[in-house]
């Protein structure tokens, strides 16, 4: 899931000064997971704002919406009409959904609640940790179920930089070496001979480090258009 934390309140009132009718948008997938945007949180913030406005004598109406997603254009589109008769809407998503928003919005601006940290997984309650970057291009089935381009320090593809220490990442104590996690699984696995196999070079094409990338889906591409000329 994505993974997210939401902007010190200075920072966001700081981005509102001078609304006077503010929605606050929550999203109830990837961030409400995580405890930062879903219903509870928006509830939250607009009590803080609220307080906020009080004791400045600013007289801010805040309204509260929470929709399932906002990086899907199917649940935004039931919310446009009423959002934009706000002066802004504050989004709790992240930062795809508040791009979407934006995109959706027009001319009602759409300023971001949150800070969007990484794509992970939850280790224990309250506790959140990277495991993919989204490279495009996964190699978990060669070492195992474990990402060293996510789980290394130096995002080393080809393996260990030789300065760990019993297991441990010579950048932080508190980190394990990600080649050392790759190699006791396979040997968990029984599989410490695919280490040795060479790979080809790879292709960093399909990484972030070109133009924005996007997924095309030709069985899927104009499916609802047909669907609905057909039941006509």
């Amino acid at each position: 899931m994505i993974v997210g934390e939401r902007k010190p309140f200075d920072e966001i009132t700081g981005m509102l000064n001078g609304y006077k009718k503010v929605l606050i948008l929550g999203c109830g997938t990837c961030v409400s997971v995580c405890m930062a945007g879903g219903a509870k949180e928006v509830a939250v913030l607009a009590s803080q704002l609220r307080m906020d406005s009080g004791i400045q004598e600013k007289g801010v109406e805040i309204g509260e919406e929470t929709i399932q997603r906002q990086c899907d254009r199917e649940y935004i589109e039931p919310i446009v009409e009423m959002a934009k008769t706000y002066d802004v809407v504050l989004s709790m998503a992240c930062g795809a959904g508040v791009q979407l928003l934006s995109d959706m919005l027009v001319p009602t601006p759409v300023l971001p609640a949150l800070n969007t940290s990484f794509i992970g997984i939850c280790e224990e309650e309250g506790v959140w940790a990277e495991r993919c970057r989204g490279c495009g291009d996964c190699m978990l089935g060669i070492t195992g179920g474990i990402c060293p381009v996510a789980r290394c320090a130096k995002t080393l593809f080809n393996g260990p930089c030789g300065g760990s220490v019993n297991g441990i990442c010579e950048v932080s104590k508190d980190t394990p070496c990600a080649w050392q996690l790759v190699y006791d699984r396979l040997k968990a696995l029984g599989k410490l001979e695919s280490l040795e196999e060479i790979q080809p070079i790879r292709d960093w094409g399909p990484s972030s480090s070109g133009i924005p990338r996007g997924v095309y889906r030709e069985d899927m591409a104009g499916v609802a258009v047909e669907s609905e000329g057909s039941s006509k």
